[in-house]
């Protein structure tokens, strides 16, 4: 999904501001940039501001509180977008097709009293125009290439009567529907088990390579970061503190909260050892 003769950062963000209704600033100055294709891991603990990041991101900060800065989204076939300040009209015509996002708890994107075929079908029906039996199939198809199994089933069942799991597999498949140039993860599999986790981390990371998709994939957990994306940018308290690839972060963290986190990953997680081979 590589633009063609694309010149510029599919997402640049430059001096972005989060404020609170009370007047409190809980991001400042922010600024980084997300080229097609690759792969961005924003870190940092509750309350660093990494959410509200995505949710400024897309446009869909919470009533009262406001961005300041600059977001441009380059949307397919339209151009680059300017995300703060722009009237919902025309963030409509940004999600989805410049970027779409995939939350922690899927019930966030799914509708509980409506069949998860037909909340799948509506924004395959807007973006690719099936009716009928054609977008009863493509619904089904992208139930499959989540690896749900029995995509007929799932189809008819509703958002209570599956899984966690596959309640998030859904979740993915529909942000996928209007086929993004960027997916945003935010905090994806923080709700699941361990296995269930790993399963849902692979399919991501199989789903963005196969479809060439850029990521910002948002986490407290820098295991999981480093082991999906590029690049990681560290927030505390709002602010960036470190960003390089994920191999300089991991191995040689400069900010003495950023070699706090190498530390408890490590100490709690085996897996940041192939990153030190």
């Amino acid at each position: 999904m590589t633009r063609p003769g694309a010149t510029g950062p599919l997402l640049d963000v430059t001096g972005l501001g989060v404020r609170s209704a009370g007047g409190h600033d809980l991001v400042s100055g922010l600024t980084f940039g997300i080229e097609p294709g690759s792969r961005l891991g924003l870190i940092g603990e509750s309350g660093s501001g990494k959410s509200l990041t995505a949710l400024a991101i897309m446009g869909l900060l919470p009533p009262g509180m406001a961005a300041s800065g600059s977001i441009v989204l380059d949307v397919p076939g339209a151009g680059p977008a300017q995300i703060v300040g722009a009237a919902e009209r025309r963030l409509r015509g940004v999600r989805g097709r410049a970027a779409s996002v995939v939350f922690q708890e899927p019930l966030t994107a799914l509708d509980p009293l409506m069949k998860v075929g037909r909340q799948l079908a509506e924004p395959i029906r807007r973006r690719r125009g099936l009716r009928g039996a054609a977008l009863r199939a493509a619904v089904a198809d992208a139930l499959a290439e989540v690896r749900l199994p029995e995509p007929g089933r799932i189809a008819r069942a509703y958002p209570h009567e599956i899984s966690g799991g596959q309640r998030q597999r859904v979740a993915i498949a529909m942000a996928l529907a209007c086929e993004p140039a960027l997916l945003i993860a935010d905090e994806p599999t923080t709700a699941l088990d361990v296995t269930v986790q790993a399963e849902v981390l692979a399919l991501l990371d199989g789903l963005v390579a196969a479809r060439g998709m850029a990521l910002l994939f948002i986490s407290h957990d820098l295991a999981v970061v480093s082991g999906i994306t590029d690049r990681i940018l560290v927030l505390k308290d709002g602010r960036a503190v470190e960003s390089g690839t994920a191999r300089q972060v991991v191995n040689a963290p400069s900010h003495p909260y950023t070699r706090a986190l190498v530390a408890g990953a490590r100490h709690l997680d085996s897996a940041l050892d192939w990153k030190a081979r």
